[in-house]
Formats: structure tokens, sequence, C-alpha cells
């Protein structure tokens, strides 16, 4: 049994004439008679009683006609549901992001931007440090995420990467140097550290860590914080002072005061990894919608192009 089987089969319920249902299908009456006789020879039962007046469903057409009804319709829905998966506008998509990029003001416009150009698409979104959200890209748990990455490659992954952002340090409102409006690195030395773990970041506190023993000291860590938001609020509790990335300092804390720093500073790198054989039409539009971003705004003179 084929579709137009089934189109042909409705005309003639609907006009209950061969003649009619003819004319309306845009084929000749007896074509349309073989199609319906094989169609009841097929299903093994008669469909339709020939009258003078026309044609009568049977008790068969009348079951068959409310089973095959929408038909068409579902058909044609699923076609286009097919074609819109195919273009990327239907699915799931899965972002992850780390605790200090979500304060980036691109990350969460990239995202309201695309959930805006593809209403029909799911958006999940993930909140983990670069480590996990490059284990997670590589075990197909995210289609794209928004990490601080260091200057090394990682493995099957591409980088479109932001422009470097500029660090600042983030004091407690009480520190004797609160109130300057910049500070060389060098006068940290001996300055008790507040610091995202080591292993979580490949970017930020490496960073930190290497521009620190450019400046001639060794930051003395006394805690660390397992997000970029912890940091801040162990800085309000006096634990110590940090260096963040300057998008940091939107985020308000009573008794933080963020000062910029003079000289050579350390930067935070960010940029939105995917996997380097992603096929998913849907990751594909994100990764579109972000290289556009990218060029359009001048973020990157180094976007990888593969």
């Amino acid at each position: 049994m084929e579709l137009h089987h089934i189109r042909y089969f409705l005309a003639v319920a609907e006009e209950l004439n061969f003649t009619r249902a003819a004319e309306k299908l845009g084929i000749g009456q007896p074509p349309l008679s073989q199609q319906i006789r094989s169609l009841e020879k097929e299903i093994g039962a008669t469909l339709f009683h020939r009258i003078p007046q026309g044609v009568e469903l049977t008790e068969a057409g009348r079951v068959f006609l409310d089973k095959v009804y929408g038909v068409p319709r579902e058909v044609h829905e699923a076609k286009c549901a097919a074609q819109r998966a195919a273009r990327g506008e239907l699915g799931l998509l899965r972002i992850g992001f780390t605790g200090s990029a979500a304060f980036h003001p691109r990350v969460p416009k990239l995202i309201r931007d695309f959930r805006r150009h593809f209403p029909d698409v799911e958006v999940s979104l993930v909140e983990e440090n670069t480590v996990q959200l490059v284990t997670m890209l590589g075990s197909d748990d995210l289609d794209a995420a928004f990490i601080r990455p260091g200057l090394h490659e990682l493995e099957g992954l591409r980088l479109l990467r932001f422009r470097d952002e500029p660090m600042v340090i983030a004091l407690p409102s009480v520190h004797p140097l609160a109130e300057r409006e910049s500070i060389e690195l060098s006068e940290m030395q001996g300055e008790p550290f507040v610091l995202l773990p080591l292993g979580a970041e490949f970017c930020l506190s490496e960073e930190v860590v290497k521009r620190c023993r450019e400046s001639g000291f060794k930051p003395r860590l006394v805690q660390e914080g397992p997000q970029m938001a912890s940091v801040i609020n162990l800085v309000a509790a006096e634990m110590g002072v940090s260096i963040v990335p300057r998008s940091l300092t939107q985020l308000q804390v009573k008794g933080v005061v963020y000062v910029p720093l003079a000289g050579t500073y350390p930067v935070a790198r960010m940029a939105l990894a995917v996997r380097r054989n992603e096929r998913s039409d849907t990751a594909q539009n994100f990764i579109i919608l972000v290289r556009e971003y990218i060029r359009s705004f001048r973020i990157d003179s180094n976007l990888e192009e593969d």
C-alpha cells in the first residue's frame, strides 16, 4: 500500500463519486477505479458499494477511513519535521560553560540569540570546570562548551577563540590598596591568594601563577574556591586577594573592590570548544552563530579555521 492509494481513497470517500474524485485528483476516472480496486484487493475487503448516484462506504470502508483520514497530513508534518531537523531547527543542543565564562557578556547573548533564531531547539545548560567540560565533550555528553583554555591544543577539539580578556585584582574593601586606581602585580607579593583549584582550569589559575612568578614572586595560596563566584565570596570574607577576569566585576559583592592591574597583566582566555568531527546540524548552527559573532565584532583575529 502506497501513500497515493490512501489519497485516492480519501478523495472518493469525500466526493462519494468517482468522476468528481478523479477531477479533484487531476487523473482519469478509469485509472482511479483501477487504483481503488487494487487497494481493495490488497486489503481483502470491499471499501465502496456502487450505487446509481455514485458510491457509498461499506462498513470496512468506514473503519478504514477512520484509521487513515489523517495519514496524508501526518506524513506531510513528518516530512516537514525531518527537513527542519536536517536544517538543525529541531532537536537538542547541550551547552557547557565554566563559572567564570557565565559572566562573560558574550556568552548569555549568544545563547539568547540562538534560542531566538531556533525556538524549537531545546537548549540544555551545564556548568562545570574546564577539565570536566572537556571530558564531557569527549564522551559526547555535550555538543559545545565555553571553556577557559590554555595555550596548548586540546586533542579532538576545535576552539573558536574569543579575544583575551584582561584580569583585575579583587581585594577586600578594607585592604590598604583598595582605593588605588591601579596596582602593579609585584605589589601583591606576600599577599594571601584565593584562587580556583589549579587542576580545575587550564587557564585562569595557571596564568595567575605564571604572571606572578614573572613579577618576581610565587603567590601564597591560602584557600581554593571551587567556582569563581565562591572565590569572590572568599575575598569578601577577607580570606585573601584574587585575580579574576574583568567581566567578573559585574559580580558586585559587598566587601569586594576590583582594581585594574598596571603594566603587564594576566589575561583570561575563553573559547567555544566543539568536537572536530561534530556532525549535528543543530550544533553546526550554533557554531555558525558564534563564528559570525566573533567575526562581526572582531572579538578574535586568530579564529581557527578548518
